[in-house]
């Protein structure tokens, strides 16, 4: 569980400088035009911090982290987020600078929804084989299986 507790401060902390820097650097370059950065803390924020606060409130529940797949989707997640929001912060950055961006930007962003992609696969499969008939969520209770 402490590891879904910290990635969710940590986005929260880089969602929150996410935004800091686009109004920044759009003010210093009087940019006033729509660029992938003006999303980039948007994304940290859902796709991060809430993502892995309901998480927490599964892992409390269900006990997520102890199925076969859990660090498969903490991990294939973890690289999928840092990798997408860190392309469209460079996407970003590139546009507001007035420079454009190659397929040495798309490659990279297509790799890292291919990963979230693969990572939400694992993290269902988590979930289908702790709600699955029979399981019960605490040793000690009745054994009644999860609705």
């Amino acid at each position: 569980m402490k590891k879904l507790y910290y990635s969710a401060v940590i986005y929260t902390v880089l969602g929150l400088l996410a935004g800091i820097f686009h109004r920044e650097l759009t003010k210093a370059q009087d940019f006033t035009a729509g660029t992938q950065l003006s999303v980039v803390h948007t994304h940290l924020l859902t796709l991060g911090t809430l993502f892995f606060l309901i998480a927490i409130a599964l892992e409390k529940v269900l006990r997520l982290s102890s199925g076969r797949f859990f660090n498969a989707f903490f991990w294939t997640y973890q690289a999928g987020l840092v990798l997408t929001t860190g392309i469209m912060t460079v996407h970003g950055t590139m546009t507001v600078l007035g420079r454009t961006a190659g397929p040495a930007i798309s490659g990279p962003a297509g790799l890292g929804h291919i990963l979230l992609t693969l990572a939400l696969v694992f993290f269902f499969l988590c979930l289908h084989n702790r709600v699955r008939p029979g399981f019960t969520h605490s040793a000690g209770a009745e054994r009644h299986p999860l609705p």
